[in-house]
């Protein structure tokens, strides 16, 4: 979802040389054909978005196998970059890097300062090693290899099955089944109480494009917008863009995950970069893409 959304957005800013994409895409998981592939096409600057990612429920049942695409592809691309002798790389992890009780909102200091999530932690230790990976050749090497921290992304391109979705992608999923079935209730995930950061996916794009050009800290930097949204809330809204009329139950057996989730973005936005997607019209535009890739 997000590499097909920078890549639109490349092509649109005038980027024609895009190597990697489509059918020239080597296998990222060996590391012979990533090796063979970088001198060949020697990218000057190089996004590391690639990856198995999951819900809640992908992340339980298969921890080890989103620990080990997440490491592969962190250990072949990025030493890749540096051998063949790239300008400059950004590497793209995610929020649940963050301890679980960090203090709010997120700053890039809490990093490595307590236990994690427990059900999304072998994930989040594979991000975190690609991030300290593309920190130790910096220091070492002086390479300009950065890491930027996305905060909840939605979009066209997500994942709307039941079994591997993020969120937004289950709660459109289920509104629109049970707004076809006519069913009186939906259930959601939790107490609705936690609160996240969400960032549509040409907004998450933009600006990582934007941190390439601008951005030379040696620390990593947080992608967000800025604002919050509950679950409770955030089902409310989808809820109006589907059309379903029933009642939303919370079921608060099920894992709420972190309770609050905000990133402190203000070195992003203190560059002058500035979200263009609001909630409601990113969320309207992801359901469309639901009803046009979705076979009823």
């Amino acid at each position: 979802m997000a590499g097909a959304a920078l890549v639109r957005l490349l092509r649109a800013q005038g980027y024609a040389m895009l190597v990697g994409v489509g059918n020239e895409e080597p296998d990222l998981l060996d590391a012979i054909a990533d090796d063979r592939f970088v001198p060949s096409a020697r990218p000057e600057l190089v996004f590391v978005f690639a990856g198995k990612k999951a819900g809640i429920p992908g992340n339980n049942r298969y921890p080890a196998d989103l620990m080990i695409d997440s490491l592969t592809i962190a250990t072949h691309v990025i030493p890749a970059a540096w051998r063949h002798g790239s300008t400059k790389l950004l590497y793209l992890a995610s929020s649940c890097t963050y301890p679980k009780l960090a203090a709010q909102p997120l700053q890039t200091r809490s990093l490595w300062t307590g236990a994690l999530e427990p059900t999304s932690a072998a994930y989040a230790v594979a991000k975190l090693a690609g991030m300290k990976l593309c920190d130790a050749l910096r220091r070492q090497h002086g390479v300009r290899f950065l890491s930027a921290i996305a905060a909840d992304v939605y979009g066209p391109g997500d994942d709307f099955s039941l079994e591997d979705s993020h969120v937004v992608g289950a709660l459109i999923r289920r509104m629109d089944a049970a707004r076809r079935d006519e069913a009186p209730f939906v259930e959601v995930w939790g107490t609705g109480l936690p609160r996240r950061e969400f960032i549509y996916v040409d907004d998450l794009a933009d600006a990582c494009i934007f941190c390439m050009r601008r951005y030379e800290g040696p620390d990593p930097i947080n992608l967000g917008t800025g604002a919050q949204t509950s679950i409770a809330e955030l089902a409310d809204v989808v809820r109006d863009i589907v059309g379903y009329g029933g009642e939303l139950r919370f079921n608060a057996s099920r894992s709420d995950g972190m309770p609050f989730k905000g990133l402190d973005s203000g070195r992003l936005l203190e560059m002058g970069w500035r979200p263009k997607w609001t909630l409601e019209a990113g969320l309207q535009q992801t359901y469309r893409d639901f009803l046009a890739r979705t076979p009823f």
